[in-house]
């Protein structure tokens, strides 16, 4: 079963065993196995026995290299591999949290920079934990009933925000309320 929210997993064979999925680790090590598999036999046919214990050897120095990267076994990763895409441009820190904080509760500062964090923050929680989409028309009756009747005006993406500045226990709330979905 996919944990990947979005994404079914393979349905069961009449054996019982899952299917391998098209795109997944182990898909990628059986379509590697029976290329190299497919080789071996080329090479053997062409080339006698002593292509086909070289053809060996080769495939099999490069099978291990091949396969630990593919499973992601680069635990210890030494850059090799593309850094993950972040939520924001940027990566995160508290600094420009706090300015987004101060902004978002002062009466002469900006709510709409407050008002999208919280928005991709609610998203991403929403997203992960409940598989429901906050831009999509179709999952919004029921976001708005898991955000609340109170709050939701103020995570709603397609409406304005309802004052200019986001009061203290409003802002206590929305994270209260991100914590415990």
């Amino acid at each position: 079963m996919s944990t990947r929210p979005g994404r079914r997993a393979a349905e069961p064979a009449e054996g019982g065993e899952e299917l391998v999925t098209p795109g997944s680790v182990r898909h990628s090590l059986v379509e590697l196995a029976v290329a190299a598999v497919l080789a071996e036999i080329l090479l053997g046919l062409v080339g006698g026995l002593p292509a086909a214990a070289a053809g060996a050897v080769l495939f099999a120095l490069a099978a291990l290299p091949t396969a630990r990267y593919v499973a992601g076994g680069g635990v210890l990763d030494v850059g090799l591999r593309r850094r993950s895409r972040l939520m924001d441009s940027h990566e995160p820190g508290l600094g420009d949290w706090r300015w987004t904080v101060r902004q978002g509760l002062s009466p002469d500062g900006d709510v709409q920079p407050l008002r999208g964090r919280l928005q991709r923050l609610f998203a991403a929680r929403l997203s992960e934990a409940h598989n429901l989409s906050l831009a999509d028309d179709r999952d919004r009756d029921r976001v708005a009933g898991l955000i609340g009747p109170g709050l939701w005006p103020w995570i709603d993406p397609a409406a304005q925000a309802p004052a200019p500045t986001v009061p203290p226990d409003v802002l206590l709330a929305l994270v209260d309320r991100l914590e415990s979905l």
